[in-house]
């Protein structure tokens, strides 16, 4: 697994640049991204993938309708990704790994942040008892990892974005349980909306990771939650 815990913003800047202007991603966006990151999508296969899309636009007669969202990326993306995996075949010798301290990921950082994410939870407001109990136990393993971490000479980030990804999981079930049919139903709808520009290049299970995506995202904003991976750090 290579760890791109710069993902988000590096991905965020160089769409900006090609697109020539502080254009804010959409939420969708953010999903998308984020839907990368979780299938391993190298972070250079993303980037390749956005400078493609806007080689071709710029060589279009006609340039009516600009690339205003990443969903425009998502087949050169993949596609680029996938010229990567074909180029790595047969090829020798381990890649250089940047340690955590080099990252600016040390665990005194680490344990910042899991204890700020768990004030998040701990100050969470919810009728629902489902939601706050299991908010809560999050905030105190977060906690017990903050300690954890600290003591650490040598800290596996992998192991611990196994055990924050669980957490997540957890929180979003509870979050689903206690939230109405109806209101998942409308998310879904907001959802389907902004993905029609989107669908002629993105698979149905693309489009239903990105659904799932977005309606966990609108749930943590309302419930005033944090993510908890350590890429959102």
């Amino acid at each position: 697994m290579e760890n791109y815990f710069n993902y988000f913003t590096e991905i965020e800047e160089h769409f900006q640049r090609r697109w020539g202007g502080v254009l804010r991603l959409s939420p969708l966006d953010w999903v998308l991204i984020e839907t990368w990151k979780e299938a391993g999508i190298p972070l250079q296969a993303v980037l390749r993938g956005i400078d493609i899309t806007f080689e071709h636009y710029e060589r279009r007669p006609s340039k009516t309708r600009r690339v205003n969202g990443l969903g425009f990326c998502a087949q050169e993306v993949l596609a680029a990704a996938e010229d990567m995996k074909e180029a790595a075949v047969g090829s020798t010798g381990e890649p250089d790994k940047k340690s955590a301290a080099t990252q600016g990921f040390e665990p005194e950082t680490i344990a910042v942040y899991l204890r700020s994410n768990a004030d998040l939870l701990e100050a969470a407001e919810s009728p629902e008892n489902t939601i706050r109990a299991v908010a809560r136990q999050a905030a105190k393993s977060l906690r017990e990892l903050a300690a954890d971490t600290e003591t650490k000479s040598v800290l596996r980030l992998e192991d611990l974005e196994r055990l924050l990804t669980v957490m997540e999981e957890k929180l979003f079930a509870a979050l689903l349980a206690s939230t109405s049919d109806d209101e998942i139903v409308a998310v879904r709808a907001e959802a389907d909306r902004d993905l029609i520009p989107y669908r002629r290049k993105m698979s149905a299970a693309q489009i239903d990771q990105l659904q799932k995506q977005y309606v966990h995202k609108r749930l943590l904003e309302k419930y005033r939650l944090p993510r908890l991976s350590l890429f959102y750090m």
